[in-house]
């Protein structure tokens, strides 16, 4: 059993809590059975799991899926987690390759300009998935899709569907090229969608500032409909309705 926090192993761990670790190593954490164990399910296999010792169970079924780990102390489980209170289980894993394709596969795909708040990228990475959106494309601006709170808001969707970041003026630009209709959440914009093609794009704006004017060029520009008092939802909010409607 790891019991020192000086150990090479957790060392390592503790390094991926930054985005700066995270892009050195390669590798990003996941922590608590539902994201452990559905990464498994999903085929990825971790570079390393961390049980803790008062977790006998989840190491039975760690060993019944033939899963290697290590049995670490509360002290080492507490070192390496990102949460005030531990689940007893976190693993590192090989962060996917986030390259943009030369053609985007047709279907819905979202795109977040800027979106700073991990918690709302990974909502919005979560609702994309429960959609059966074609993937999501991030701008340079947004923030860590591989950060822990990420990782526990997007609830394992990051296996589900693909992730990719570019630089997102160049990539709308491609999207159209390819045959893509964009539409933008746009507070200016009008209450009522166009009928869709099957190839479209999604363009949801930074939390503070919404959809950058040259993100926006060219798109169709739609405002949700709004009956009660509050001028805006949430990116995360707001994103889920799009979603919804042009799915």
């Amino acid at each position: 059993m790891i019991t020192s926090v000086k150990n090479e192993s957790v060392k390592a761990l503790k390094a991926l809590l930054s985005r700066k670790g995270r892009r050195e190593a390669g590798l990003h954490l996941i922590e608590g059975e539902r994201l452990v164990f559905d990464a498994l399910a999903s085929g990825v296999a971790p570079a390393s799991i961390f049980v803790s010792e008062k977790r006998p169970d989840i190491a039975a079924r760690l060993a019944e899926a033939g899963a290697a780990f290590e049995t670490v102390s509360e002290g080492v489980m507490a070192s390496v987690s990102d949460t005030d209170t531990p689940q007893g289980l976190i693993a590192s894993v090989r962060t996917p390759d986030t390259t943009p394709p030369e053609e985007y596969p047709a279907g819905l795909v979202v795109a977040l300009d800027r979106v700073q708040d991990p918690g709302n990228l990974g909502t919005i990475l979560r609702t994309a998935d429960a959609f059966d959106a074609a993937g999501l494309l991030l701008s340079e601006g947004c923030a860590d899709p591989w950060s822990p709170k990420a990782a526990r808001s997007a609830m394992g969707s990051a296996y589900h569907i693909p992730v990719w970041q570019g630089e997102l003026t160049d990539e709308l630009k491609k999207l159209k090229a390819q045959g893509f209709f964009a539409v933008c959440g746009h507070l200016k914009g009008r209450e009522a969608l166009p009928e869709l093609p099957e190839k479209r794009v999604l363009i949801i704006g930074n939390e503070a500032n919404g959809v950058s004017d040259e993100a926006s060029e060219g798109a169709y520009l739609y405002r949700l409909p709004m009956k009660g008092r509050a001028e805006s939802l949430n990116a995360a909010a707001a994103a889920a309705v799009l979603i919804y409607l042009m799915s």
